[in-house]
């Protein structure tokens, strides 16, 4: 389904005012970048690998301007809950091997393997980005870091931007763009990291899928 593939990758992105405002980040290999890029990389690497949960507030902008919000929940490895607050009738979990976009005022619900999305970078259980990504670029700013990977997944090429806070390392938020080259941004704050998670927030429901087949 167009409407929905095109909306996942939308809503796997970041700040998409933010990224217009950073300057432009030069391609580089993980072997190509000089020292104080890969000391950053390093620094991100670690503050990953400290994060096994955490939960907030989203805003999420579209690349016409749309604006949704709601709240996150991460537990790695492998899964993520958006709830979207009303109107968006969107729901978007992935359970550690699957990635389920649901649309509950269409009553459908795509279904794609986690290993070809973006959100696999965000939800390995370790992460190397140097190692495991193809990094497009590094830029760090007194106030903020930007990591560039490229990606190719089923969905096609595309590029997904992290950015974090220069001091902290904390990530603040991921744009993910498409082939056709749109932009979703999505900023996270009020975050609590490493606090309980309820496995539950995490399932997906694929009987639903299969209910869906059968009607079609």
């Amino acid at each position: 389904m167009i409407f929905a593939r095109r909306t996942f990758l939308r809503l796997a992105v970041l700040a998409a005012a933010a990224a217009v405002l950073l300057p432009p980040v030069a391609p580089a290999t993980a072997a190509a970048l000089n020292a104080e890029q890969k000391k950053t990389l390093s620094e991100v690497n670690t503050y990953f690998n400290t994060v096994k949960t955490m939960h907030g507030d989203f805003i999420q902008f579209g690349p016409n301007g749309e604006r949704a919000e709601g709240k996150f929940y991460l537990a790695r490895p492998g899964k993520i809950r958006f709830y979207y607050n009303p109107p968006s009738k969107v729901d978007i979990v992935a359970d550690g091997k699957s990635v389920s976009v649901k649309d509950r005022k269409l009553a459908t619900q795509d279904i794609w393997p986690l290993s070809e999305t973006p959100l696999r970078f965000l939800l390995a259980e370790k992460i190397n980005l140097a190692a495991d990504a193809d990094v497009a670029g590094v830029s760090v700013e007194p106030d903020l870091v930007t990591v560039v990977l490229s990606d190719d997944t089923t969905f096609g090429s595309g590029k997904l931007t992290l950015i974090f806070d220069a001091e902290s390392t904390e990530l603040k938020q991921w744009t993910v763009t498409d082939a056709q080259g749109y932009d979703t941004s999505v900023a996270i704050y009020n975050t609590t990291v490493n606090g309980p998670t309820n496995p539950k927030l995490f399932r997906i429901d694929y009987n639903a899928n299969m209910m869906q087949r059968r009607n079609n």
